[in-house]
């Protein structure tokens, strides 16, 4: 989990409830990494920032079973229209993500098996860089449109909570979960006026990775997690 916007509590909020799910629902706890950039958690918890992220990846590449094991990374925070994640965490300055870097570490790692979620605006723009056949990557807009919810008065963002807080609690499956969550989004802007058009979440599965998202789910549905 990767919240590197300080300056606002939303991405704090998300990060730990997504954390939470992926936990729950995945058999992945204490195998969990949360680095946050806030005020709250400075002396807890690791600091949101490219260098710490890529090193997250290459201690988890060395642990896990780089065959068989699968990886989700979760990513929230403010987007830009050229597709770098915001960081902020005064007084200190905090380099920006790019989704090459992002790659760059993941395929540094040798880590095959990845699930990619980006809940930011203009996130779409994610999707080619991070997609291949082994990976299944989800953003909360295309890349030419806002997503909601990242605003100062927002318990969570509109992706972050229709897709992981809401529809991935009734299925073990992310494919499912993006298709029910889309539609609630729509709904939601909607209702809230949101002047700049749907904001299009995205979605790129490679083919690769499905029999293995789909196996894992049969499993989990099996075991009753």
């Amino acid at each position: 989990m990767f919240a590197p916007y300080a300056s606002e509590d939303v991405f704090l909020r998300e990060s730990t409830m997504v954390a939470k799910v992926i936990g729950e629902r995945f058999d992945a706890k204490q195998r969990v990494l949360h680095l946050v950039n806030h005020a709250t958690s400075a002396d807890t918890l690791p600091w949101a920032t490219p260098l710490n992220l890529q090193r997250a990846i290459a201690a988890l590449g060395q642990r896990m079973d780089r065959e068989n094991d699968l990886l989700v990374v979760y990513l929230t925070s403010h987007g830009a229209r050229d597709h770098q994640l915001a960081a902020t965490n005064g007084p200190l300055s905090v380099p920006w993500l790019t989704p090459e870097e992002l790659r760059k570490a993941l395929d540094d790692a040798g880590i095959r098996h990845r699930v990619v979620a980006i809940s930011a605006c203009y996130s779409g723009g994610w999707i080619e860089p991070m997609a291949n056949d082994d990976t299944l990557v989800m953003t909360a807009a295309d890349a030419t449109h806002t997503s909601y919810g990242c605003g100062r008065l927002s318990e969570l963002t509109y992706f972050g909570r229709a897709m992981f807080d809401e529809e991935l609690r009734k299925t073990h499956s992310f494919e499912t979960a993006f298709a029910a969550a889309v539609p609630v989004i729509k709904q939601r802007e909607i209702e809230a006026g949101k002047e700049d058009g749907f904001s299009n979440p995205q979605i790129s599965v490679g083919e690769k990775i499905r029999p293995l998202l789909d196996q894992l789910a049969q499993r989990l549905d099996a075991a009753g997690k």
